[in-house]
């Protein structure tokens, strides 16, 4: 198979795409790209500190790639010193048969981090636009992934400093966020992440109760 046959072929066998960079500034390509790839079939999952608990296009935005997900592609919507702090982080957490496919966006190509990545066979891609490349191959999955529902933990501030844990379908109007973030993800993320409050929420489930419906109970 050619190098672009792999690419796409690796693309429609992945079932999810972090996009890390992707925060509510709609000047921003990261931000774009949430729109640009949403409904061709990927759970896309939107990086970014400082936005995280705020929603772009219906999808919540995480603070970042909690211990327990193991990724399967990585988008690099960042400046090159930052894209080559993100990838000694993953020489750390991942194995080599776990890495992610990492993906440059230009202008986040730092020569260190390719070469590390060279050192240990990981896939990755520079010089090209995620988007720009699923559109001009006519990239879609077959199925499309439907929203899932997802949940967010804060400080509530005008009462004790308790925590407020809230539950929504992922259906919802655009949702704006201030205030004290604690945690937010979608299922999948509660499921496998290993973050405090996922893990402390799993530990309430009661035999023969689901963990959505644990997580609907609780909100």
């Amino acid at each position: 198979m050619t190098k672009d046959e792999v690419l796409s072929k690796m693309l429609l066998s992945s079932t999810s795409i972090h996009i890390l960079g992707s925060g509510l500034n709609v000047e921003k390509p990261a931000n774009r790209a949430i729109h640009d790839l949403s409904g061709k079939g990927w759970r896309l999952v939107p990086i970014h500190p400082k936005d995280a608990g705020a929603t772009i296009n219906n999808i919540p935005i995480r603070k970042e790639i909690d211990d327990g997900i193991i990724p399967e592609i990585v988008v690099l919507f960042l400046a090159p010193q930052r894209a080559l702090d993100v990838v000694k982080q993953f020489l750390f957490r991942f194995q080599n048969s776990e890495f992610p496919l990492i993906w440059f966006q230009r202008g986040a190509k730092n020569d260190d981090a390719v070469s590390m990545l060279e050192d240990i066979g990981a896939d990755y891609v520079v010089e090209d636009c995620i988007v720009e490349y699923i559109l001009r191959n006519s990239l879609i999955k077959s199925t499309d992934v439907q929203p899932l529902p997802w949940y967010r933990q804060t400080k509530d501030l005008s009462q004790d400093g308790c925590s407020i844990w809230s539950a929504y379908t992922g259906d919802e109007p655009e949702i704006k966020f201030k205030g004290e973030f604690e945690w937010t993800g979608d299922l999948l993320d509660l499921e496998d992440s290993q973050h405090i409050i996922p893990r402390y929420i799993r530990s309430m489930m009661k035999q023969n109760q689901s963990l959505e419906e644990l997580a609907l109970s609780l909100s």
